[in-house]
């Protein structure tokens, strides 16, 4: 199912004249080419062929920008050199090298992020567990007068953190990643939306890097974990495992080794009413929720489904 906020698949007038007779010809070669060739993932609803054919466009004229931005930038004519470069570009995106990591960027949440293959691409499903998580810290913001404490593991390229540092500015951000690769992207990212004052980077393994410093004090901890079996891995599409670190989806032998792991090892960092959420796999939000419920730990439970009604994020807020 496409996005409410996928991008349009339509041309201004004033694109269309912009371009002009030889560049319309040259957009929709390509776009035909793309149309036939290009096999788009569901867990991508903001790439078509057009959307991939516009941030290509843009790129090949040497701006970078993720399949969302590309939609509000104006295209302008290629020079021949430049069209080379385009179908080069739609080359190496049709053998299924991700977009975002041709671009090197991608949006999450509303955020313009820097994307590479040292961490996993953010993914709108992803949008689901974070907006939900927004609004327990905007809540949880306004009945304090201390800044809440929120961290973030498996944090990747850090778009989830840094989006809830973006929707509570008084929020103190931790993110942490056992990848050195992946907390070094989240720090381009955190620099270039000027939160280093307000988000703590940290290399590890999952809570390990949070000690008695943060005891009892933590208002949400979330997670992105991985949470593909490892049996499944060999089944995956080459465009995911061929290209996004194999550490960002590899959930062990049953997907739910990191999930399992969180909900264990939470509970002495969440602060009485603190809030644990955890995006989870096809199939998996049940169980979740039912071992959730049954962990004197936490006293109320939420799930939090798609489009199609599977669970796809769980909630639990720490007992009093």
């Amino acid at each position: 199912m496409r996005s409410a906020q996928s991008p349009v698949n339509t041309m201004h007038n004033t694109e269309l004249q912009a371009l002009g007779a030889d560049g319309q010809a040259a957009f929709q070669q390509r776009l035909a080419r793309l149309t036939t060739a290009l096999d788009i993932l569901p867990d991508k609803p903001e790439e078509t062929p057009y959307s991939a054919l516009r941030a290509l466009w843009l790129l090949a004229g040497g701006t970078a920008l993720s399949i969302h931005a590309a939609a509000e930038a104006p295209l302008r004519p290629l020079s021949a050199q430049q069209l080379g470069a385009l179908d080069a570009l739609i080359a190496r995106r049709i053998t299924g090298e991700p977009i975002a990591y041709l671009t090197g960027r991608q949006r999450f949440m509303g955020l313009e992020l820097l994307a590479s293959p040292e961490a996993l691409i953010p993914r709108a499903e992803s949008e689901l567990l974070g907006q939900l998580a927004a609004q327990k810290l905007r809540a949880m913001a306004a009945g304090s007068s201390t800044p809440p404490i929120v961290i973030d593991v498996c944090c990747g390229s850090g778009n989830l953190a840094l989006a809830l540092a973006l929707a509570v500015p008084q929020a103190q951000v931790h993110g942490a990643d056992i990848s050195c690769t992946a907390i070094a992207l989240a720090r381009d990212n955190t620099r270039q939306l000027g939160l280093e004052p307000r988000v703590t980077l940290h290399t590890g393994d999952l809570l390990a890097p949070f000690g008695a410093a943060f005891a009892r004090k933590v208002d949400l901890l979330v997670s992105l974990p991985p949470y593909i079996s490892t049996a499944k891995m060999g089944t995956m599409p080459h465009e995911i495992v061929g290209h996004e670190p194999h550490l960002a989806f590899d959930g062990g032998p049953f997907g739910v080794r990191i999930l399992m792991r969180l909900i264990r090892e939470a509970p002495p960092l969440l602060r009485p009413g603190g809030w644990l959420g955890m995006e989870v796999g096809l199939g998996q939000g049940p169980a979740m929720v039912q071992l959730l419920e049954k962990h004197p730990a936490y006293d109320r439970v939420e799930a939090v489904c798609d489009a199609d009604g599977a669970v796809r994020a769980v909630l639990a807020q720490a007992a009093a």
